[in-house]
């Protein structure tokens, strides 16, 4: 039988790899590759993959993972309630639970056309930038729109008027491959209906976000800032049209402008004020960090419903289960990769490279020694992701800036644990607002400083095409 090299050779040549400059790098798994979040790696591949504590978190401290995890998932309430640990939902929100946007801790989706709300997929909402509004922008990093505010918030409690129903429409969009295999993407176009306080402004800017998959986000945290700077000056010395940027954003603990790495344009510092900004504006509950609960002026009835603050002035959400949710999000583990020595998937692998795939996705990093969790230090993960904005062209842009972000930016999103998005999450959607109806779409997405990539991947023929997506699914 012919030994792993040779008959990597021959799929290779059969991929249309040369023996000269495309030359295969990898012929085999590199040593740990399986283990994406390092000890903290777990082996479940089902639709609970994306719901486990880190492999390495001691019994000891599975305790507040579960607890965070029952405030995670279970309903807030209206206030008041006898449940006060979990009232004061809304006014307006999106969801009452975390878990029905990530489901399953998974991604989540565009409505369907017949779903009475969107749920799992928001809206973001801006004007244009003003000198009038310094302050304002360099807190937030957007005007948000005057009556509806920065996110669209479809549901409310009785009493209170809805902002109104949004459902995404497509237009197709045809892609050739050079063998002739053409492909039709699809283009969301938002339609707004039964806006309950009267129009918005006409310049609004609108951005739709699904829920991104909450895997590895204590590792990513842990990732030294100064390796997250390499990433930018490598690419701007290797000057290939790959410019990776910081975004820099408010701390709102802080109170000073930080380095961003959350959210799809890495509107966020850090993990818990992700966490108390995703409670203000998915399920209008307050917290110590954001003590008001996201209404407008304009809506007054809002404004003027019970909360379930303590009679102390304790907010919806108490310190202490803020505490715990970032102890749950933190420490969602990710699952090891599958068929790291399979030779389709070895053949993707090179081919990802082959497209400079990995410019942005940067496979590879070592966890800071002092991260915010003794399991999370000192690991060596690999989220495929170099966590900098990228300019991905006038096809992805939302034309709605963020901060540093302008309208054509994007943070390259990590790639671990995408080939089990079906298994956790039911589907296949991918991108920002879930246009893309599976990877290869997703990948067809790409232009701006990723269009020479989009254009290799173009060049591949269907063989090659199966290994690149047989690699993707290995993640």
């Amino acid at each position: 039988m012919p030994s792993l090299p040779l008959r990597l050779s021959a799929l290779f040549l059969a991929l249309g790899l040369s023996a000269c400059d495309d030359a295969p790098r990898f012929t085999k798994a590199e040593p740990g590759e399986a283990r994406s979040g390092g000890a903290a790696t777990v082996r479940k591949t089902d639709q609970n993959a994306f719901s486990l504590p880190s492999a390495n978190l001691p019994p000891s401290r599975r305790v507040d993972f579960s607890v965070g995890n029952s405030f995670f998932r279970s309903p807030w309430v209206i206030a008041p309630s006898t449940t006060t640990a979990r009232d004061g939902l809304g006014p307006l929100f999106n969801t009452n639970a975390c878990q029905n946007c990530h489901i399953k801790d998974g991604r989540g989706h565009p409505p369907a056309p017949d779903a009475a709300n969107a749920v799992s997929m928001l809206v973001r909402l801006s004007i244009p930038d003003s000198p009038a509004y310094a302050k304002v922008i360099e807190q937030l990093g957007v005007v948000p729109e005057p009556v509806y505010g920065g996110q669209f918030q479809d549901m409310a409690v009785p009493g209170v008027t809805p902002e109104g129903k949004v459902r995404v429409e497509y237009t197709p969009v045809p892609i050739r491959f050079k063998d002739g295999t053409e492909v039709e993407l699809r283009k969301p176009v938002l339609q707004f209906t039964q806006l309950g306080y009267g129009p918005m402004h006409p310049d609004t800017r609108f951005s739709a976000r699904v829920a991104p998959p909450m895997i590895g986000l204590g590792l990513l945290e842990a990732i030294p800032e100064e390796a997250i700077l390499a990433n930018a000056a490598a690419q701007a010395k290797e000057n290939n049209g790959i410019k990776g940027r910081v975004n820099r954003v408010w701390d709102d603990e802080l109170q000073k402008t930080v380095a961003g790495r959350f959210g799809w344009k890495a509107g966020q510092p850090n993990l818990n004020q992700q966490n108390v900004h995703a409670f203000s504006g998915d399920m209008g509950l307050t917290t110590s960090l954001r003590p008001f609960d996201d209404c407008t002026d304009a809506q007054t009835a809002c404004k003027q419903a019970p909360n379930g603050n303590g009679p102390d002035g304790e907010p919806e959400v108490s310190d202490n289960i803020l505490r715990l949710v970032l102890f749950y999000t933190r420490n969602l583990a990710v699952p090891a990769r599958r068929g790291v020595n399979d030779q389709q998937v070895l053949a993707g692998k090179n081919l990802f490279f082959q497209a400079s795939c990995q410019s942005c996705h940067t496979p590879k990093y070592t966890t800071a020694a002092n991260a915010a969790e003794p399991e999370l230090a000192n690991q060596v993960i690999r989220p495929y992701s170099d966590l900098l904005l990228h300019d991905m062209g006038d096809g992805l842009a939302d034309n709605r800036t963020e901060f540093k972000a302008s309208g054509r930016d994007w943070r390259t999103p990590p790639l671990w644990g995408i080939g089990l998005t079906q298994a956790v999450s039911g589907h296949t959607q991918f991108l920002h607002d879930g246009r893309a109806r599976n990877l290869l779409e997703a990948v067809l997405w790409h232009g701006g400083e990723a269009q020479q990539a989009q254009q290799q991947v173009l060049s591949f023929n269907a063989e090659q095409r199966a290994a690149l997506l047989a690699f993707l699914n290995s993640l």
